[in-house]
């Protein structure tokens, strides 16, 4: 099954790597709750965190719940909660003042506070990152935060589509409330999901990927303008799915 070999599969990195242990973010979503219980699964010790920064009672609700289940079920579970609101909003206050104050940079960072503490406790523990994010997010639309939720060691979803990964946390037992939540980044006290931000749905998207590798024109009006969609989203984030520029020299 597909959940066993994914879960051997992080097993076996860590056992060639010489990793003791594995750190987690959860959010509340379906892909961490998934990549968490993966995790679980493997007998390693596992860290689950939950990082909220002006978290919506909500999500963060759920990311607790899902915390409480793993640590029930699994005895090689450990959940840790730190709250990073006061470290996020001294960093906000300083590089405000200093005029740097973009919104959009402000809901990275919280990505990135959280890459800095999942490595923080990954460190200082023998383990490693072991990442969330999915096919149509990392290698799609590049829907994530570059050097945040995009900073990781191994990625065990990252080849699976949304409604792979919906379909892979049903059979692992993941809550429904969690199945069925709304997708979002949680990167923002609204608390908008991926959809608004996205402007698609993960089906469209998903549907979308495999038309623009087609060798053929898509006719279908909504299919058309959804594929269109995606390729200018793709287009706005293909550097974070791409090398680092090296300029090499003559």
């Amino acid at each position: 099954m597909l959940h066993k070999e994914i879960s051997k599969w992080i097993k076996s990195y860590a056992k060639q790597n010489k990793i003791k242990a594995l750190v987690v973010g959860v959010s509340g979503g379906i892909d961490s709750a998934v990549v968490s219980t993966l995790c679980a699964e493997t007998g390693l010790p596992t860290y689950v965190l939950t990082m909220p920064i002006r978290q919506s009672k909500q999500t963060h609700s759920l990311s607790r719940k899902h915390a409480e289940w793993l640590t029930k079920h699994y005895k090689n579970v450990k959940e840790i909660n730190i709250e990073l609101t006061k470290v996020f909003s001294v960093f906000e206050k300083q590089l405000s003042l200093l005029g740097f104050n973009s919104e959009l940079a402000f809901a990275n960072t919280r990505s990135r506070l959280r890459m800095v503490t999942l490595y923080q406790v990954a460190q200082s523990v023998n383990g490693i990152v072991v990442g969330t994010g999915n096919k149509v997010e990392d290698f799609g639309v590049g829907f994530f935060t570059k050097y945040g939720d995009g900073g990781v060691d191994i990625s065990p979803i990252g080849d699976l589509l949304k409604t792979e990964v919906w379909e892979l946390g049903r059979k692992l037992g993941v809550l429904q409330e969690i199945i069925d939540a709304p997708p979002t980044d949680g990167l923002w006290a609204d608390g908008r999901s991926d959809q608004d931000q996205l402007g698609m749905t993960y089906g469209a998207l998903e549907v979308a990927m495999e038309q623009d590798s087609l060798p053929w024109d898509v006719t279908n009006p909504v299919d058309k303008k959804n594929l269109a969609k995606y390729r200018k989203i793709r287009a706005r984030n293909l550097h974070k799915m791409q090398p680092i520029p090296v300029y090499k020299k003559p």
